[in-house]
């Protein structure tokens, strides 16, 4: 039976999410095949449920080999991420490394582990994503009326995000890169984007914070959400992210690294938007890391 909370979900989504560990494929040949019926009628895979639909589903051996749930006291590192949480939403500083899903050889990522952390919540959803790279603010949905509500506000613009990036060089005029973007795969499947006048629209706007002796630390805010978007930006102008090892340079990585940079210096620094239901502009900061931090000390030494 759909519930309040699954009002407006399309039915593929809703039986990959009641049939886990069931291959999609497998999904898609049940709706096909009219063995799934809402209110006893065959539907589409797109079509969207009401609150109350009588669902009906047949029986299906889901996957029962499936590696260890870690425990609560295995995630309590991950507890103390979490910077902010109501009845409506959650707010994890996402580490660097951290998927925000499992998938692609990676069996846990940032939903599963907090899935994992809270058992008991009937719902917790990513409303958007980071590279697995990018730390930073990421906010999960813990009813699905405020994942349609959250993801309305990004279609439309409504939610703010400013990013925290040490770009290599001396980056001195604040100003927008429009350039457009293509996703293409490479070897072994790996995805990379890149600079195409045929590919989706993109806007970046950076804005210089600090120039030290071989880099600039911006703040980037995004006008779009394409993948790889910021680092593809700044490495078309010329400024890649420090440490980021698809789209920069090898000797300059190199540089960073003997200055302590492991990882690609770009954080998801704040958040803000005014929450749909209530009307409440909310506003989110998550610090940097130790690691960044450090990076920063030292090129302020000089």
């Amino acid at each position: 039976m759909a519930n309040a909370e699954d009002e407006g979900q399309r039915v593929d989504n809703f039986l990959f999410r009641e049939l886990k560990g069931v291959p999609k494929g497998h999904v898609y040949r049940l709706l096909r095949t009219g063995q799934v019926r809402v209110n006893g009628r065959r539907v589409k895979p797109t079509s969207r449920l009401a609150a109350g639909d009588d669902v009906r589903i047949p029986p299906v051996k889901q996957a029962s080999a499936k590696p260890a749930a870690p425990t609560g006291q295995d995630l309590g590192w991950l507890a103390n991420c979490i910077i902010y949480e109501d009845d409506s939403l959650l707010v994890l500083n996402k580490p660097a490394g951290l998927a925000v899903h499992g998938g692609s050889g990676l069996s846990l990522g940032a939903i599963e582990a907090l899935r994992a952390l809270r058992p008991q919540a009937p719902y917790l959803e990513l409303v958007h994503r980071l590279d697995r790279e990018t730390s930073g603010c990421l906010l999960i949905a813990k009813r699905r009326s405020r994942l349609r509500a959250m993801h309305e506000l990004l279609r439309n613009g409504h939610v703010e995000k400013k990013y925290l990036a040490l770009l290599s060089g001396h980056l001195n005029d604040a100003g927008s890169v429009t350039a457009a973007l293509r996703k293409h795969q490479v070897a072994g499947g790996e995805r990379r984007v890149h600079v195409d006048e045929s590919g989706k629209a993109a806007e970046t706007r950076f804005k210089p914070l600090t120039m030290y002796g071989q880099g600039t630390l911006v703040e980037a805010r995004i006008l779009t959400g394409r993948t790889h978007q910021i680092r593809v930006h700044a490495a078309h102008l010329g400024h890649p992210v420090a440490g980021d090892d698809k789209y920069g340079e090898h000797e300059t990585n190199r540089d960073w690294r003997r200055l302590g940079l492991k990882r690609m210096f770009l954080h998801a620094a704040s958040i803000s938007f005014t929450a749909p239901w209530n009307d409440v502009p909310l506003a989110f900061d998550a610090p940097l890391d130790s690691e960044l931090r450090g990076v920063l000390d030292r090129l302020e030494e000089g």
